[in-house]
């Protein structure tokens, strides 16, 4: 505006000049004419004398020409740099809205995707146990984990309600015998896990994936129709407890719900002697993973002296997943999960057996091999079971070690 005004006060004041000039002129031809309108014999002389007078006293005509035409056309470009200006404006302004448009659209695309969401289990919730996990579950696999873990957060909260729960958990078993059509199957591979865990982690196919004191967690990463089924081997030792106890802890269906956390409900289906029973077992459902269940026979037994020279003696649980005809798997709203599990204790004495005095808690050392094949049956993201491992498993070891020393320490030693 400030350029527009200069120019302004510019081609006014050439205007003005052209004017006073051209006034001059006028004047100058009406003085020399006749009274009668004819002109006189002196009046071109004079009208010449006068004239060279008014040019002396006007300005340069060509230099305010020039002026003239270049202030128009700084006049010319201000005005369409103005013009520009203004179609600048004008797309931004156009490519906001086309921005605003866009964001809109998305908006309302979010809006539909997320009705649909909340209608979609109302629509699909009779579909089968793999809706909420699966190949096509809209679930990412950081929110998949996340849920998980907060599932099993909330768990740990349960344990103070587990004495209530434990109250008419367990069922007396149907069937006792001492010949059972699952006798050989027991024998077979309770020799193979016990044999399976004395073997060492030196052959450089086991991975170090937890360490916490004395305890060591080893894996190896292998997996079974796109589903993660990582051999696990854990080594810890615990102080004040003897191998029989410990193997008796983790084997007693009565005392179960003492230690795992995870437990809904539990059966006993068969007792095929004091030491191996066949057992179901139903878990907490932990979002959004379908719930699981699991049945497996159980077997407690002392490994043989020659076996164990180095140890004062050595115990064995040992789980491994099987079939019964009346809980058929895979049916109604559970993923049956399949297993292999072996729990080996060895006790050590220190020197003070050896001086006739009796062992008592001070002086005993268990050592813990623990051995696990989990498949979880189903569909879920092959990194988040690894996650949940890598999380579920030390924690595990770790709480039901000291459940028993907890049980135990106040009791007298049992070998």
């Amino acid at each position: 505006m400030d350029e527009m005004e200069t120019f302004r006060d510019l081609l006014v004041k050439q205007v003005d000049s052209l004017q006073k000039f051209f006034d001059t002129c006028k004047d100058t031809f009406s003085t020399e004419k006749d009274g009668d309108g004819s002109e006189s014999p002196n009046s071109d002389h004079k009208m010449k004398e006068q004239l060279a007078v008014a040019a002396a006293q006007a300005f340069d005509f060509r230099g305010e020409a020039l002026t003239f035409k270049t202030t128009s056309a700084g006049v010319l470009i201000a005005l369409q740099h103005c013009l520009d200006i203004i179609s600048q404006r004008e797309d931004l302004w156009r490519k906001k809205l086309e921005k605003e448009v866009e964001k809109r659209k998305k908006i309302e695309e979010l809006y539909k995707g997320s009705e649909l969401t909340k209608q979609r289990p109302k629509l699909t919730i009779m579909s089968g146990p793999d809706y909420e996990e699966g190949p096509h579950s809209q679930i990412g696999e950081e929110e998949f984990f996340d849920a998980v873990e907060a599932g099993l957060d909330k768990l740990d909260q349960e344990q103070l309600y587990l004495e209530k729960l434990r109250q008419n958990s367990v069922s007396e078993g149907q069937t006792k015998a001492e010949t059972h059509r699952l006798t050989s199957e027991i024998e077979r591979i309770t020799m193979e896990q016990l044999q399976y865990a004395q073997s060492g982690v030196e052959d450089g196919v086991w991975t170090l994936f937890a360490e916490d004191g004395e305890m060591r967690m080893y894996k190896r990463e292998e997996e079974i129709d796109g589903l993660a089924v990582d051999p696990l081997k854990a080594v810890h030792t615990v102080k004040g407890v003897t191998a029989r106890e410990m193997c008796q802890h983790f084997y007693n269906p009565d005392v179960r719900f003492e230690w795992e956390t995870t437990l809904e409900k539990m059966t006993v289906l068969e007792r095929l002697s004091d030491a191996a029973c066949v057992v179901l077992q139903v878990h907490k459902k932990v979002w959004p993973a379908t719930q699981r269940d699991a049945l497996f026979w159980s077997h407690l037994r002392k490994v043989p002296k020659d076996m164990c020279r180095d140890a004062h003696d050595a115990w064995i649980v040992c789980n491994n997943s099987t079939e019964h005809p009346n809980f058929p798997s895979n049916n109604g709203k559970f993923i049956r999960v399949g297993l292999t599990i072996c729990l080996m204790c060895q006790t050590y004495l220190d020197s003070s057996e050896e001086n006739g005095s009796p062992p008592t808690r001070d002086n005993l050392t268990c050592k813990i091999t623990y051995c696990a094949v989990v498949n979880p049956g189903g569909w879920a993201p092959t990194s988040v079971l690894r996650a949940v491992y890598k999380r579920e498993y030390p924690k595990f070891l770790k709480k039901f070690t000291q459940y028993v020393f907890e049980k135990c320490r106040d009791k007298p030693v049992c070998f």
